[in-house]
């Protein structure tokens, strides 16, 4: 049976102006999400929004501006500092560039939105959704937003931290300053929404598309190929493994299903090796030509 191919790519023209459309749609929704969820209900769930939602409150400055007053710098300090990353790839400092400047331009824009709750812990909840959707489209496209994304990367550089450990930091930070200017309980939302968001940008890179990857050992490796191959319609791969404690060589077969095909597999299995070793489990991503989740 024919191998189904996945969609032909665009051609270079198409996908800039796709990753561009993708960085500002992403950017309007982090914006609207940050209006109506997080600002009204004192949710400074780190980054530059957080810090512009503390000076807001504090001093009554306008987020927008507050945005553009810290990603603007950081974005030429980025271009500085951090070099060929940054601007190695001119489409990627554009992009960024787009992001840092469209992203407050829509928080300013749309500012007269009434909230969508008044409960706080609603508001983080959603609110870490809607940023969570916005910024993994962004990410989709191979760009960012700029704002703390940037400081990361500058104090990875020259300090050796992880990056990992960078964004926490700076999270945490902007979290530990909301809990002095709202309270203790406004910052715990904030941790709420925060982990909302690394979540959902997870779910909008990854997919809701979970496959599976079953690893199958069994005397009968060939006949279990076949099946696989003619009764689920899936490709096989065929690796070497040698067993721990007899050492023998033992052929291991390693096939990608999508979640409705996983019993069926395991059937395939059963009926011709009752007492073959199979290890079922997720594939989060499958890249490849050749592969579709049914």
């Amino acid at each position: 049976m024919q191998r189904r191919l996945v969609n032909q790519p665009l051609n270079p023209t198409k996908r800039i102006l796709f990753e561009f459309a993708h960085v500002l749609v992403g950017s309007a929704i982090v914006a609207i999400a940050f209006n109506i969820f997080l600002l009204p209900n004192q949710i400074a769930s780190g980054g530059v929004s957080g810090i512009s939602t503390i000076m807001n409150y504090a001093f009554g400055f306008e987020p927008a501006f507050t945005q553009w007053a810290f990603n603007i710098p950081l974005f030429i300090a980025g271009i500085l500092l951090l070099g060929g990353s940054l601007v190695g790839s001119i489409l990627y400092g554009s992009k960024t560039l787009a992001g840092t400047l469209f992203l407050p331009l829509v928080v300013y824009l749309t500012r007269h939105l009434e909230p969508a709750t008044t409960d706080p812990l609603l508001a983080a909840i959603f609110g870490g959704i809607g940023v969570g959707l916005g910024l993994g489209i962004v990410f989709r496209s191979h760009s960012s937003t700029g704002g703390t994304d940037l400081a990361a990367q500058i104090v990875n550089k020259y300090t050796g931290l992880s990056l990992g450990g960078c964004v926490f930091i700076m999270d945490g930070l902007v979290v530990i300053s909301s809990a002095f200017v709202f309270g203790i309980e406004f910052a715990l939302y904030a941790l709420i929404g925060l982990f909302t968001t690394g979540k959902t940008i997870d779910l909008v890179q990854i997919g809701l598309g979970y496959s599976k990857m079953a690893i199958i050992i069994s005397n009968f490796e060939e006949e279990v190929k076949q099946g696989l191959l003619t009764q689920v319609d899936r490709g096989v791969t065929k690796l070497t493994g040698f067993g721990g404690y007899t050492n023998h060589e033992k052929p291991v077969l390693m096939c990608v299903v999508g979640r409705n095909e996983v019993t069926k597999l395991k059937q395939i299995v059963q009926t011709i090796d009752p007492t073959a070793f199979v290890v079922v489990t997720n594939a989060s991503e499958v890249l490849g030509k050749g592969f579709k989740n049914k």
